[in-house]
């Protein structure tokens, strides 16, 4: 399996670079324009919520990103935050939930990463963070990798 992982302040512009490292990272795997706009999707999706919810806005935290990829072309993402964590993640999984109600969030970041996963699991405890393990099967030519 070959894996990459990387740390960075959770900083709303910090997203961009999640998704760009994570991308590029998968690159080798030459799949398809719609699986990586889905990758694209959930580790955006997945970060953000590590920076507002998780933190809530507290640009000094640390998010981590890990990444790795079998030889069949199954996607692992990891993202986890040391933040409130969740307190009720059936609640969270709700279509239309969030936790920020009084700013512009949809509530379905969630809904949105279980959609485009083939495996969505969250790991969290009130206080003590959130760890959201997402994987994926692409359909790639792993021949054209090497």
């Amino acid at each position: 399996m070959n894996k990459m992982s990387c740390k960075f302040k959770s900083r709303a512009e910090n997203e961009a670079f999640a998704r760009t490292i994570a991308l590029s990272f998968l690159m080798p795997l030459n799949a398809a324009a719609e699986e990586m706009m889905e990758i694209r999707t959930l580790v955006s999706e997945g970060v953000t919520n590590a920076i507002i919810h998780g933190y809530e806005g507290n640009r000094e935290k640390m998010v981590k990103l890990e990444i790795g990829y079998d030889d069949h072309g199954l996607i692992t993402i990891i993202i986890t935050d040391k933040g409130k964590g969740i307190s009720d993640i059936d609640q969270a999984l709700e279509p239309l939930y969030t936790s920020k109600k009084s700013s512009e969030r949809s509530g379905m970041g969630m809904t949105i990463m279980q959609t485009f996963s083939d495996s969505f699991d969250i790991i969290s405890a009130e206080n003590e963070g959130c760890t959201i393990v997402i994987q994926k099967q692409l359909h790639v030519n792993l021949s054209a990798a090497e």
